[in-house]
């Protein structure tokens, strides 16, 4: 009989051990039951612990807090499974299922894919290869398949999970209110506090787990002054600045109000310093309250050009004063003896490096990079040298190449001695600008190594908790690199094909090779369009690759047909997954193809008709495709209003 002994008390080890058990008992299901006990110096069975307990060298690690290695030394009757620290424990566990022929394909017990087989000694050591590896919300949120989504991180070998503002109703209502498939379901209005309390249920979740928690981000810079930003970026003029609080909020062409009555987008009046101790004052309140959170992120407000230029704000850049906050912050942080770190965001008008402001204790910090803007037609480059835009207040806006990005925030490290993340954007609209996936999870691949050799640390995902139509691959492939960049993007594809399709994988990898082939992301990312007969998508050509769909789609479905119902539940997940994205891609390609001729209203209708008639498909699929931000991605073809820089 199997045993299991946590060699160190802890909430961590003991999901790890209960987890361990599970999969163990779903592999061998007549191997009996298996214990769990806590024995510090048990020496058979398998043995959970920190490296440390077993003296084992993590001198590889710059910080054994931040840093995940995995350590794993298993015959046929258990071993040593131990982690650099407690969040490792559960990755090494999730390493050692893997490693003995267990796959996680999608989110949820659906999504497993469990061999029956006896358990095979593993011996296996790795540290990450990158610190930051994981996901923050976006899209359209419902609370079922957020808990399944935060249980599925570690089991790829993720490590954080962020979810924005304070409360991140504007995410869940995208979802409840059903405004995008109005067609097939009636809204379904979650109140605020219901809200706040699921966001409290998925913090546990992830301290479950051992997950680095990243929280907050945009709505500082209105949440302080008495401002609710709990709408997100929906305009709402009844929102009014509270006559108190104006002469602490950003003056632009004269007037101190909200940005485009976007309170989320107003910036405050950064040199006025009891504004700036408003903000810190509403910083330390919060981490007071919130010990759960590893980073708390202090962000600006979204969009661009929208900062104070009042006289004294003038006197230096936005991310000189952006310094000045974040080190007011600091020093109150010291003052509670709080070591809440600081994320902070290297994005619009603070891509731009401070000129004069240093930090005065870099420790506390790490940056976010957001290059929001970027075109995802090709991949990050490797130690790029490119001119910088010079910045002008309010004049300057995003920039338009990945290159003075990097340039930028190599500036960042350079003069603050910070180091940071990417924060990235491949699960927002842009995997819906690639309907093949193929070449799109090639750019994360490809874009994991890049950011790695331009000094960043890892990256956090912006993007929808269902990143997962027509399959998994792309996300899969973000998490394997991130974590062992040494594996080829041919091996994970063959691992992830091989498994989600058996024996017909590599018939699924051809169809959708020829899907992005004629559906290029060329064309729908915008750049490769036209501007002719005031359309900026008029080309014939690109039309004779759209009608070929059919034609694909239609063997494809005549293959997946015959495979429908597969040897493993996950396999079935998969292929009847791929069935419906037969048909979405189909349906998408008619609609490309009037566009592309310039039939700019009847590709409009067929868009609108395509949208509300897939509907009804948004509840068998929901835990892998958000219907809401596909159709709110795709609608800029649509309209004509695309603003992705070339």
């Amino acid at each position: 009989m199997y045993k299991i002994k946590k060699i160190n008390s802890n909430h961590v080890v003991d999901f790890a051990a209960e987890e361990l058990k599970k999969y163990l008992r779903m592999m061998m299901p007549r191997c009996g039951e298996i214990e769990i006990s806590y024995d510090p110096s048990a020496a058979d069975g398998f043995r959970l612990g920190l490296m440390t307990d077993f003296s084992l060298d993590t001198s590889d690690a710059e910080d054994i807090a931040l840093d995940d290695i995995v350590y794993i030394d298993c015959d046929e009757n258990g071993g040593i499974i131990a982690g650099s620290n407690y969040r490792s424990i559960l990755l090494a566990v999730y390493r050692y299922l893997r490693e003995n022929g267990c796959r996680w394909l999608f989110p949820g017990i659906d999504g497993e894919y469990i061999p029956i087989r006896e358990i095979k000694p593993v011996r296996y050591r790795k540290l990450a290869d990158n610190r930051y590896r994981g996901q923050c919300n976006e899209g359209g949120e419902f609370q079922p398949n957020m808990i399944e989504v935060i249980d599925f991180t570690p089991k790829l070998g993720l490590n954080v999970f962020m979810m924005e503002f304070d409360n991140p109703k504007t995410y869940y209502d995208r979802y409840y209110n059903h405004t995008d498939n109005t067609a097939n379901r009636e809204p379904e209005p979650v109140s605020a506090e219901t809200t706040l309390q699921w966001k409290r249920q998925c913090e546990a979740e992830i301290s479950k787990r051992g997950l680095e928690f990243h929280d907050m981000g945009h709505g500082w810079t209105s949440e302080s002054f008495g401002i609710s930003s709990i709408g997100g970026w929906t305009r709402d003029a009844s929102n009014k600045v509270p006559e108190e609080s104006r002469e602490f909020v950003a003056m632009i062409n004269g007037k101190r109000e909200l940005f485009n009555d976007v309170a989320l987008n107003t910036n405050f009046c950064m040199s006025n310093p009891r504004a700036r101790e408003k903000v810190v004052d509403a910083v330390i309140k919060y981490a007071e309250k919130s010990s759960h959170v590893d980073y708390l992120h202090v962000w600006l407000a979204d969009w661009q050009r929208n900062h104070c230029e009042c006289d004294e704000c003038r006197k230096m850049i936005p991310s000189d004063w952006y310094v000045v906050l974040l080190n007011e912050i600091d020093a109150a942080l010291i003052e509670k003896g709080l070591d809440t770190r600081i994320g902070f965001c290297v994005y619009s008008d603070t891509t731009f490096a401070p000129e004069v402001e240093k930090f005065n204790n870099p420790a506390r910090f790490t940056f976010v990079l957001g290059a929001i803007t970027r075109s995802y037609r090709y991949s990050v480059e490797e130690h790029p040298n490119v001119p910088k835009t010079p910045y002008i207040r309010n004049v300057t806006g995003r920039l338009s190449t990945m290159e003075e990005y990097i340039v930028h925030a190599r500036e960042w490290m350079e003069r603050t001695g910070c180091r940071g993340a990417a924060y990235e954007y491949h699960f927002w609209k842009h995997q819906f600008y690639e309907p093949g996936g193929i070449g799109f999870a090639k750019r994360i691949y490809e874009d994991v190594i890049s950011y790695k050799k331009n000094g960043f640390l890892g990256i956090i995902e912006d993007g929808s908790q269902r990143s997962f139509f027509p399959n998994g691959f792309a996300f899969y492939t973000f998490a394997e690199t991130l974590f062992d960049m040494s594996l080829s993007f041919d091996d994970i594809l063959t691992d992830y094909f091989s498994h989600a399709y058996g024996d017909i994988w590599q018939d699924v990898v051809g169809y959708l090779g020829k899907i992005g082939d004629n559906m290029r992301q060329d064309y729908i990312e915008v750049i490769h369009s036209m501007k002719i007969d005031g359309s900026r998508f008029y080309d014939p050509e690109e039309a004779v690759r759209f009608r070929a769909v059919k034609g694909i789609t239609e063997e494809l479905s005549d293959l997946l047909e015959k495979h429908k119902n597969m040897p493993y539940r996950a396999q079935t997940v998969a292929v009847r997954l791929l069935m419906r994205y037969s048909e979405y891609c189909y349906r998408l390609s008619k609609a490309l193809v009037l566009k592309a001729m310039g039939a700019n209203p009847e590709a409009l209708e067929e868009y609108r008709r395509f949208f509300d008639d897939f509907g009804k498909y948004e509840i068998e699929l929901e835990r892998y495709y958000d219907h809401s931000l596909a159709r709110s991605s795709l609608s800029g073809i649509f309209h004509s209003k695309i603003f992705i820089n070339q």
